[in-house]
């Protein structure tokens, strides 16, 4: 059987799915469309990037896939209704980015709160001429408020991070969180609550129809002048240009970028700006993480493969 794999990631699934027996056919350039359509034909299954965006029209086109596993925890890449309706299995890699993505989210926080990147830039530029009183004044962490915009594994591991700052916890989700609320103490609000109360806001949800642009300029607008944005899960989530617009009039305070609305696009009034803090989309890259997406990815493929259930199906 023939599987379809991104040359790109680690070693360790191809390594798995050869000693299983499989054919593989490892693509030179993952941002090669006319590669991944040509291999996809014929392909029994594909370990998909998150990048790659397999809509009705290439999905038609796989006639003997069997499973496509995303290798990533978000899956908005990949039409999963019109897969499921040709027989097609979807898998993600849940848990295992869970860590390293949280980390990320307090690291923009922290980076945000002690202005780190303008502080840095400062010492690179030569400016540094010794202590001064009033030289990058930040803000503590200490009884601030932590917003978590969707408290499921990644939300929840970076609102029990926050706790251990000494920061306050609220949380909207669909679902009460019973363990958030016992180890942080967080307590579950309404959104626009969250957003008026919040000191830092973190978002978490995955990207759906119903979250795309769930922070919209009305929703954007509640935020407090002092508070800061954090987004680590899709850039579709939030309306960028009101974001940016608000930025510009100090509307808030500073912002978090892990992700953009039209990745790898970036809007350039982005780079105008000296209160935000810009990443490219590095949430789970930690050779730990992305490793063990590779391996689940794999392990996802094989057991679809020889007729077993998948480990983690959307």
């Amino acid at each position: 059987m023939k599987v379809v794999i991104p040359g790109s990631i680690p070693q360790a699934a191809a390594d798995l799915l050869m000693k299983e027996g499989f054919k593989l056919s490892i693509l030179k350039d993952d941002s090669d469309y006319k590669e991944l359509f040509r291999e996809i034909t014929d392909a029994d299954a594909v370990i998909s990037l998150i990048s790659h965006k397999f809509n009705p029209y290439m999905i038609e086109k796989m006639l003997h896939c069997k499973i496509i596993a995303n290798y990533g925890v978000g899956f908005n890449n990949i039409d999963v209704q019109f897969a499921r309706e040709k027989g097609i299995i979807v898998t993600n890699t849940p848990d295992v980015l869970t860590d390293s993505t949280a980390d990320l989210a307090i690291a923009l926080m922290l980076g945000l709160a002690r202005r780190i990147t303008e502080a840095e830039n400062f010492v690179i530029q030569g400016k540094f001429r010794g202590w001064r009183p009033q030289l990058f004044i930040g803000t503590e962490l200490k009884n601030k408020t932590f917003g978590v915009i969707g408290a499921g594994r990644i939300g929840t591991a970076a609102g029990i991070r926050a706790h251990s700052f000494g920061m306050k916890i609220i949380y909207y989700s669909k679902k009460g969180n019973r363990h958030l609320e016992k180890v942080a103490k967080a307590k579950k609000v309404l959104l626009n609550s969250l957003l008026k109360k919040a000191d830092f806001i973190s978002i978490h949800v995955p990207l759906t129809s119903e979250t795309f642009h769930l922070l919209n300029k009305e929703k954007l607008s509640l935020i407090r002048p002092d508070a800061v944005l954090i987004n680590t899960a899709r850039g579709e989530i939030v309306d960028e240009k009101a974001l940016i617009e608000l930025l510009k009039q100090k509307m808030i305070s500073s912002a978090g970028f892990d992700v953009y609305e039209n990745e790898p696009n970036l809007n350039p009034d982005l780079f105008k700006l000296d209160n935000v803090l810009l990443l490219p989309h590095i949430g789970s890259a930690t050779r730990e993480a992305r490793t063990n997406m590779a391996l689940l990815a794999a392990k996802n493929v094989a057991a679809v493969l020889k007729g077993k259930k998948p480990l983690t199906p959307v």
